[in-house]
């Protein structure tokens, strides 16, 4: 049976479904121009289970939860969950930790970059123009052959074991959840001021986040990969489903009072946008060697792919690592340390790129 995800129509359904999805949230309670934000929800969780302690950004994010799920429900009833993983997972795991540095000093992921342009934070322009430089200089690369190992089968229950940690991750939120005015339960850390005290209902979250997983794992929607096939393949279609995610959030946005154009006063947002460019940059350059943006790369870990899941592990310390070593921006600007952590993670993806370009075969 084909899958209706995997033309033009459906990927611009799948991106109406996660831009509307994600304005729906933000209506709902989750912070201002983030609905959904991979990375700023990852780092709010690893703050729930106290790999952080910055108090204002710990919220245990069904969302992030229930997009694994998603996926892994699309791939089970599609046949395509297949247990798979490849080389080089250091690489990959430095990868998503540098990715996580660059979303922290930019305030968000590829999808928070589209949805703070569609809610009017024109601080986002600077972001996405350093998003695609991110991918251009990348696509370099990739014309050179880099790669990090084609994957191989593995053990089913390897492939299972992301998701379990998810599902797992989710129990623990449903057994032990916030309690009014306290900041910590018996097991999970909780904000009670600042983005991690803003969210939607948990039942709202869970719901708007399962289908999102679900159809972003069928349509293989991919901010990354949008520009990528642009650039590399002149091929249109992942971008058409990006396009439809913005003008969808837009017209949501515009509906429920949630777009307010300018550069002053956006919420969760600095005004530093050499730091906003080159935050992005960091991620553009880091996802799409690592093969997908932040996004993706959990629909991918839900249908089994194990080189998808160390990305992730990866940018989930990466996201503690930024708030314990104060290399995380603010609306106040730049954390401490966030310039230097923004040129080192740039090195860092300089060098797996470097190393896994194709050696030439010798000449006789």
């Amino acid at each position: 049976m084909k899958n209706p995800f995997s033309t033009t129509g459906g990927i611009i359904a799948a991106g109406v479904v996660i831009g509307l999805g994600a304005a729906i949230l933000q209506k709902l309670g989750n912070p201002g121009n983030m609905g959904i934000c991979v990375a700023c929800f990852g780092r709010d969780v690893v703050g729930a289970v106290g790999l952080h302690r910055a108090d204002t950004v710990q919220y245990a994010r069904p969302e992030i939860f229930a997009l694994v799920i998603g996926a892994f429900v699309a791939a089970i009833s599609s046949g395509e969950f297949k247990p798979r993983s490849g080389a080089s997972p250091v690489a990959r795991f430095f990868l998503g930790a540098a990715v996580a540095v660059g979303a922290l000093i930019f305030l968000g992921c590829p999808w928070r970059a589209l949805l703070r342009l569609a809610g009017g934070d024109l601080n986002a322009i600077a972001g996405i123009l350093g998003l695609v430089v991110g991918v251009v200089i990348a696509s370099r690369f990739n014309k050179n052959k880099f790669t990090l190992g084609a994957a191989k089968p593995s053990n089913a229950i390897l492939g299972l074991g992301f998701v379990l940690f998810m599902v797992a991750l989710l129990i623990i939120r449903l057994a032990y959840p916030p309690i009014a005015g306290e900041a910590k339960n018996d097991l999970l850390f909780y904000s009670i001021s600042g983005p991690g005290s803003l969210h939607a209902p948990l039942w709202a979250s869970l719901l708007i986040a399962l289908v999102i997983g679900f159809v972003g794992q069928r349509s293989r929607f991919c901010s990354i990969g949008a520009f990528q096939d642009v650039l590399l393949f002149k091929s249109w279609h992942l971008f058409l489903g990006v396009v439809a995610f913005v003008v969808a959030a837009f017209a949501a946005n515009l509906a429920f009072g949630q777009f307010h154009l300018g550069i002053d006063g956006q919420p969760i947002a600095h005004k530093l946008q050499l730091w906003n460019f080159m935050g992005l940059v960091v991620v553009g350059l880091g996802s799409a060697l690592g093969g997908g943006c932040p996004g993706r790369q959990l629909f991918l870990a839900g249908e089994g792919d194990g080189d998808a899941a160390v990305f992730v592990l990866g940018l989930l310390a990466g996201l503690a690592m930024a708030h314990n070593w104060q290399l995380a921006s603010s609306p106040a600007g730049l954390g401490a340390h966030g310039a230097t952590a923004g040129i080192l993670s740039v090195v860092v993806i300089l060098v797996i790129g470097l190393a896994g370009l194709k050696k030439s075969p010798a000449v006789a």
